[in-house]
């Protein structure tokens, strides 16, 4: 290898970008590496497994070693030989060889459509890198999450503008971020607003359900996870659409790039195995966010602690039998399952004259927090057992600021 080539080859774009990944990440990595040198049959696989030795490779080539970044690269696509990006990097690492490498996929002779999917690629590459050098500071947590209640074991979160979907685990200690991955979003990019925009949504959503893959597609991978779009917050706005999934890649694509999909949330089949079997539907939220907001604990909590005070207004209200003061909490133009405010304050009058007014306890209060523009919605899961029972039904409620006041959209029961 001439002294040229390296250096042609040092400068590529995705070497430029990389600095290194700090400390706390490269030691995870460095775990992960200890297993990926061996042949990794499709049960080995781990999730972010082909991940962690791309960038593995990179730093190799970062450091000057490409001797050592080619026989990693071979491995690599001899275990996963449908991970285009890994073959691209071991196609340059193999042309290098014979020529200087001016780019990330060297192709100087590319026919249109390939040039296309070449750029995919390199973008897919710099989603990658960027979600490496942007790391969440330890500890903190999107601001979405308010407060998660027990029941919610996992939380996700998406950050559109790093491809990234992040997966926590919820416990009595706090929140912890276990794991994140590489996503791939609609390809006219967020925002969903109309049927077949071909756009991601933004906003707060739970899993409905888990998808068996034996009754699915094969283009939908190792299963799918539905949310709830369009949510009550959603259909409000005038949003359409359906059908946003959580799923994985057919089996001869190992990924899609960062704008590929007709709006769902797309990852790779090691990944999504992961999720799937460590998510519980209908109690795991799902945020999706153009770019995440990460805080302290206790700075998510503090954004909705003005906002418990009017809940608990509410229930009070309501545990008095006070009728017009439980009424006033809800927006005029409230909905629920086709329902009015009008018919909802029956509902409301029964609820009343069964629990006798007795004391309302708030079991398992989850609190989800969204803003966007002039948006300022909270998302409010809870048990509500009157005084003496055991039991009572789940309720999700979706309050909006409104000229400074928090009303109440829509109320159901899911449970």
């Amino acid at each position: 290898m001439t002294t040229s080539a390296s250096r042609a080859f040092l400068c590529l774009a995705y070497v430029a970008a990389l600095i290194f990944a700090p400390p706390a990440l490269a030691a995870k990595q460095g775990r992960e590496r200890a297993a990926a040198h061996a042949p990794a049959s499709a049960e080995m696989r781990r999730d972010g497994d082909a991940e962690a030795r791309l960038i593995e490779i990179y730093r190799l080539i970062g450091v000057g070693d490409a001797g050592k970044a080619l026989a990693q690269a071979e491995r690599l696509v001899t275990d996963y030989p449908q991970f285009q990006l890994g073959q691209l990097v071991y196609g340059d690492l193999l042309t290098l060889r014979v020529r200087p490498v001016r780019m990330l996929g060297d192709l100087p002779d590319a026919e249109p459509r390939d040039a296309v999917a070449l750029d995919a690629l390199r973008l897919e590459s710099a989603m990658r890198l960027k979600a490496l050098r942007e790391r969440p500071p330890a500890g903190n947590v999107p601001m979405q999450f308010a407060k998660l209640a027990s029941s919610s074991k996992h939380a996700i979160a998406v950050d559109a503008s790093r491809s990234r979907l992040y997966l926590f685990q919820n416990s009595p200690s706090g929140m912890t971020l276990v794991a994140d991955y590489y996503i791939s979003v609609g390809k006219s990019g967020i925002d969903k607003s109309i049927e077949g925009d071909m756009r991601t949504p933004l906003g707060v959503y739970y899993i409905t359900g888990s998808l068996d893959p034996r009754t699915l597609k094969a283009f939908y991978g190792a299963g799918a996870l539905p949310i709830n779009y369009p949510n009550p917050l959603d259909t409000r706005q005038g949003k359409t659409g359906g059908g946003i999934w959580l799923h994985g890649t057919p089996a001869d694509q190992f990924s899609r790039p960062p704008l590929a999909t007709d709006g769902c949330v797309v990852v790779a089949n090691p990944d999504l195995r992961r999720i799937l079997a460590t998510v519980e539907p209908r109690s795991t939220p799902v945020v999706i966010a153009e770019r995440l907001q990460w805080v302290p604990p206790q700075a998510a909590t503090a954004a909705s602690r003005a906002f418990e005070t009017t809940f608990a207004a509410w229930r009070t209200a309501k545990t008095a039998g006070d009728m017009l003061g439980t009424m006033a909490f809800y927006a005029q133009d409230f909905a629920s399952y086709g329902k009015s405010l009008a018919d909802w304050s029956m509902v409301v009058q029964q609820d009343m004259a069964r629990n006798g007014r007795r004391a309302l306890q708030t079991k398992d209060l989850s609190i989800l927090h969204w803003q966007s523009g002039n948006t300022n919605s909270m998302v409010v899961t809870f048990g509500e057992v009157a005084e003496g029972a055991t039991t009572g039904p789940v309720r999700r409620q979706y309050w909006l600021q409104v000229q400074g006041l928090w009303k109440i959209i829509f109320e159901g029961t899911i449970g």
